[in-house]
This record gives C-alpha cells, structure tokens and sequence, in this order.
C-alpha cells in the first residue's frame, strides 16, 4: 500500500489520466475505435525529442554552452542575465522541462561558487518563468505545443507569428526584471569550467544527437514521416548506449495515452460533448488558462482539443496557462523539486516569489492577448 501510495504522489497527473481513462471506459466500452484515439504522430515526435535531449545533456552539451557564455560574465546582473536566457532560449528547441532540469542546477552550482546564492530565489524563479514561456514560441518548446500544431496543420511561420508577440513581451519582462536585482553590478569570482568525462568524450555523440534533431525539426514540419525518425533515433541511442532511452520519462508518454483514451471516450458521448462544446467554443483562451491552473496545461491541451476547432485561441490559452499555479506547467515542478532538495529551508519563500511574478506575467500577458485580438 505504501509503494501504491508512493507511485500515486510522484505520478499524480499520470494516475489522474489513467483513472479518468477506466471510468469513462464504463460509458464508452473499449473497442478498436481506442486505437484512432491515440494520435501516433505526436508520441513518436514527443518519444524521439526525449531521447534527444537526454543524449545531449548526458553527453555534456548543454552544461558546455552554459560554461563557455559564463566565462565571459564579470558582474552579478550579467550572470543571472545568461543563467535565465539561457533557459528562455534554449526552451525553444530543447523544450521547457529539459532547460530547467539541465540550468537550474547548473544556477545553483555557479550562484554557490560565486557566493552569490542571495540570488537564488530570484533567478530560479525567473527561469522557470521564462522557460515556460519561451518554450511557447515554439512547435517543438513543449508537448502541448507539439500536439496542437500537429493537430491544427498550421505552418511554422503561422505558429510563430501567433505566439511571438507574448514571447516579445516575456522577453521585456525579463529584462526589465534582471534590472531589479540586488547588488546587481558587483563583479563576481571567476569559477573555472566543470570537467567531466561525459563531457570529454562526446564530441562524436553529441554530433549525432545534433543530426537527429535537425531530423526531428523535419518531421515536424511534416517533409519526413515521423517513424523514419523514431527508428533512427532508436537505433542510434542503442548503438551509442542506452542510458538515454532508459532516463526518458515514460510517464509523461503513458500521461498522453490515457488522456487520449479519456478525451476521445468524452467526445464519443453525445451529451458531454455537446456541453463542453457549449462552454468552450468562443472562450478558448481563458478556458485554457483556467484550466491549466487545475489539471496542467498538458492535459488541458488534449481535453479541450477534442472539443473545438478553435486551435490558435486553445493554443494561446494553454501556453498563457503554463503561469499561475505550480502545478499549471508540470516543469515548474522540476524547479521546486530541485531547490527544496538543495536548500529546504527556501521552499516557502520562493513559492511566495513565484506564485507573485506568475500572476503578474498572466496578468500582463492576458492583457497584451485582449489588446491584440
């Protein structure tokens, strides 16, 4: 029971899928039809980016352009500046979740070396902000992303035309918040680059990661069939090691199915289909952000999806909705996870942060969405 119990606290959002999943299967009896629910296209791109990104950084890349922009840091505002835009950039290609699992360690590391860790609160805060919130500009930033666009046949251009002015207006916010940081112009100690021997042999390897991404933003763009990707990147982590397929997080995959389950099973009863339609049609945008504050913009994506064609409103509202709560995006949790482990005694005060500076970019953002409309 303890063991279940256990489970059921670290995978709440993939219980929560699974379960809605087996009672909705009481209405909607299990069938063939299951099988068009699940929409193969988004898992093998989803599949193929994690084993990417988790080849990468255990190959060193990412902590590399980390130490190599930081060498050229001298004072304490330059350093968070690279250690948040190197999380809000790089959150466009790597998506959300592996920018913070890769930097926010990595801030923790250089803020401690450089006796700086007064800036913890703030800079990990604003990291999780802006990863969130870059990731968004982008088709392949974060899974809901991925699954809206391929779900909407909107080009990259479209995409990125929809989502760049909340990205511009992030972009303001960030450096104006950089702007307010305590001792900001106090020179910092250098801190010579970490070593390690991941990082020391893997030249070769991170090249082939490299290709197989230029291979998946193909796919994405739909000029290659998604299975020639998701074979390729199999055969290449088995041959380089399978450390990268075995660090993926399978949950978030089996989250996707059984959300896929229990959505298609609701748009397969007549009457709940038709209420939801009713409450979302025209609100797509602000269902989304209210929704995500509950259940994660993740799982709000692949609801709300099966009831309205609406795509760049839902598209807005899910990513907007990735501000708010901690759990609205599943990634802010990564960051919470990981400063409560280093410094406990912290956790209180930074949720206060960053319940505060979410709300107030929601509360920015939503007005920039209803200036624009």
């Amino acid at each position: 029971m303890k063991q279940i119990l256990r489970f059921i606290k670290k995978e709440t959002v993939l219980t929560i899928a699974w379960a809605a999943a087996i009672i909705s299967a009481f209405f909607v009896p299990p069938d063939p039809g299951y099988l068009d629910y699940i929409d193969l296209r988004s898992l093998g791109i989803l599949w193929s980016l994690m084993v990417i990104m988790e080849g990468l950084k255990e190959n060193g890349f990412f902590s590399r352009i980390g130490s190599a922009v930081l060498k050229k840091t001298h004072r304490a505002w330059q350093l968070a500046a690279v250690l948040i835009f190197l999380c809000f950039f790089l959150s466009m290609l790597i998506t959300n979740d592996v920018a913070l699992i890769t930097f926010v360690p990595f801030a923790l590391y250089m803020l401690k070396q450089t006796d700086r860790e007064d800036l913890l609160i703030p800079v990990v805060v604003l990291q999780t902000i802006v990863a969130n919130l870059g990731s968004m500009l982008t088709p392949v930033g974060n899974p809901q992303n991925l699954y809206l666009y391929g779900l909407s046949g909107m080009s990259i251009g479209a995409f990125l035309r929809l989502m760049l002015p909340y990205s511009a207006l992030t972009l303001g916010i960030l450096i104006i918040s950089v702007c307010f940081l305590k001792r900001k112009n106090e020179p910092i100690r250098e801190v010579p680059a970490e070593k390690t021997a991941a990082a020391k042999a893997a030249g070769r390897n991170s090249i082939l990661y490299g290709c197989l991404f230029v291979l998946a933003l193909l796919v994405v763009m739909r000029w290659i069939p998604y299975w020639i990707l998701a074979g390729a990147v199999l055969v290449v982590a088995l041959w380089i090691g399978r450390r990268a397929l075995i660090s993926v997080d399978y949950a978030l995959l089996l989250t996707f199915v059984g959300f896929f389950i229990f959505t298609g099973n609701l748009g397969n009863i007549p009457a709940v289909r038709q209420f939801l339609t009713t409450m979302i049609e025209g609100r797509e945008v602000i269902t989304g952000v209210i929704s995500s504050q509950a259940i994660s913009n993740v799982p709000a994506a692949l609801l709300l999806s099966r009831f309205t064609q609406e795509y760049s409103g839902l598209i807005i509202g899910v990513n907007l909705g990735g501000l708010g709560t901690l759990i609205a995006s599943m990634a802010s949790l990564i960051s919470f996870k990981v400063l409560a482990h280093n410094y406990n005694e912290k956790k209180g005060r930074y949720l206060g942060w960053f319940t505060l500076m979410n709300l107030i970019c929601l509360g920015l953002l939503l007005a920039l969405y209803y200036a624009i409309r």
